[in-house]
């Protein structure tokens, strides 16, 4: 069994896959790179797989981030970034 829930792009080759699926005979979500370019198309190494077992603590944890506290880190990343950037 597998069904694709959806993907998000990463950059202009690789998108974040969300699929649910069978492995070795247990259920799980698996979220993995798959690229598209000349030279290959298909999934990469990259990528993990969340046993339907630890789905609910997973979806938890997912569900606990505050998107402000991402929007907020966000800027603290850009500010930090362009203070490190020396004049020559």
């Amino acid at each position: 069994m597998e069904k694709d829930i959806g993907k998000i792009p990463k950059n202009a080759e690789t998108d974040i896959l969300v699929r649910i699926d069978d492995f070795g005979g247990k259920v799980g979500v698996t979220i993995r790179e798959f690229v598209t370019s000349e030279k290959y198309k298909g999934f990469t190494k990259a990528g993990t797989r969340i046993s339907a077992e630890n789905f609910s603590a997973f979806k938890k944890l997912i569900n606990s981030i505050d998107e402000k506290e991402l929007k907020s880190a966000k800027s603290e990343v850009t500010e930090e970034s362009s203070e490190d950037v020396e004049d020559y």
